[in-house]
């Protein structure tokens, strides 16, 4: 039965979820649901008539929608997860939260920080959960690495550089990816706001006061750096970035600089991963080619002699980890209000501030007084999202 405001969740019946989008982000929330106590997948919606058939004999779901306003009308949902293209999120979280529906939405949360920011008005306004799929953060050597930092092993980190990089890797050319309103950006809004997250989790989430940032379209402009769209095609020109490159000021005088790109010339592959240097050591993990689990170093000694140390990292449980920690905080209803979507707003407000950086050529404050002249807002933003 779908909570209002005014009736709280249970757990003492499995929360009922749907899952909107057939993709491979869809799938991993659907395998998630399917595993993990206390929950059951009910409900699918996506556009495309054969997979959803298959997926739905696949998980035993016999409510299949075509669209998503029909699987929010029809009732009956606890948890929802949205994991469609990026224009979609903020017109079907709000929609499922004023339905009284939580919501756990698949990166990046918005294309602005504007819609953001509605999604977590909405939250708030219906008293329900919103939280956005940060899966990286929840791999194994990301979490090890967090564990060292905590435990003081590198002291304080004041440095790092944030990286994923990909030698041909324009998801599809011609398709919403590529499209600015559609996407709201390049590879900075899809995979960098990944590293952007762990990067800002393994500092220990300190504010960003300024972004400086510039951006590239050599590769995918020219029909390079990535096939062509076959069922995603929606005819768009090439009308985002193939490579940015941010350094943000942290508060406290940290800084951090952060690189991606879908295309450059570069080795082969997928490679993504972090250095930090700290006040008593430092560390450095690089993941290539999606490995379960990357190389991490920790750097320590006192000047003359060096401690270098290779972590061995369990996988971690990524998207699984990511839906049960959704369904613990649905869970705790004292709670609700804490699990907003703030951190990933936070985000939007971090990239859209990028983009604006690279659009001006001059650095963007996150700290001073909105509508100063040099001050990331909240409005507009999007024309700026092209190369």
């Amino acid at each position: 039965m779908t909570t209002t405001a005014e009736e709280p969740t249970t757990t003492s019946t499995p929360l009922r979820a749907g899952v909107i989008g057939l993709g491979w982000a869809g799938q991993q929330h659907m395998e998630a649901y399917s595993n993990l106590p206390g929950v059951e997948l009910v409900a699918i919606a996506g556009m495309e008539d054969g997979p959803r058939a298959t997926l739905g004999t696949k998980y035993g779901v016999t409510r299949l929608y075509r669209d998503w306003k029909d699987l929010v009308a029809d009732g009956d949902l606890d948890v929802v997860s949205v994991a469609v293209p990026t224009f979609l999120h903020a017109p079907i979280a709000v929609g499922a939260l004023e339905a009284g529906i939580h919501v756990l939405s698949e990166k990046p949360i918005a294309r602005t920080a504007v819609e953001a920011q509605a999604m977590v008005d909405a939250a708030h306004s219906s008293g329900r959960v919103l939280e956005v799929a940060f899966n990286h953060r929840r791999r194994g050597d990301i979490e090890a690495l967090k564990a060292a930092i905590d435990a003081g092993q590198i002291g304080r980190p004041y440095h790092g550089r944030a990286t994923w990089l990909r030698r041909e890797g324009i998801p599809a050319l011609g398709s919403w990816f590529t499209n600015r309103e559609m996407a709201g950006g390049g590879p900075l809004i899809d995979i960098g706001v990944h590293v952007l997250d762990y990067a800002m989790f393994l500092f220990g989430e300190p504010r960003v006061t300024a972004v400086s940032a510039v951006t590239h379209s050599e590769l995918g402009s020219r029909g390079r750096g990535g096939a062509s769209a076959d069922k995603q095609d929606v005819g768009s020109a090439y009308e985002v970035e193939d490579l940015a490159s941010l350094l943000l000021r942290l508060e406290g005088g940290g800084s951090l600089v952060l690189e991606t790109s879908w295309a450059a010339y570069r080795p082969a592959g997928d490679e993504f991963g972090i250095t930090l240097y700290g006040t008593e050591g430092g560390a450095d993990l690089r993941v290539v080619d999606y490995a379960p689990a990357g190389e991490l170093t920790i750097f320590t000694g006192d000047g003359e002699s060096t401690a270098d140390v290779h972590v061995a990292a369990d996988p971690g449980r990524g998207h699984t980890a990511v839906v049960e920690t959704f369904l613990e905080h649905v869970s705790d209803e004292p709670n609700w209000s804490r699990y907003d979507g703030s951190v990933a707003l936070e985000r939007a407000r971090i990239i859209d501030a990028a983009y604006e950086s690279a659009a001006r050529g001059a650095e963007v404050r996150l700290d001073a007084e909105p509508g100063d002249a040099g001050t990331a807002t909240t409005n507009s933003l999007t024309a700026s999202k092209g190369a």
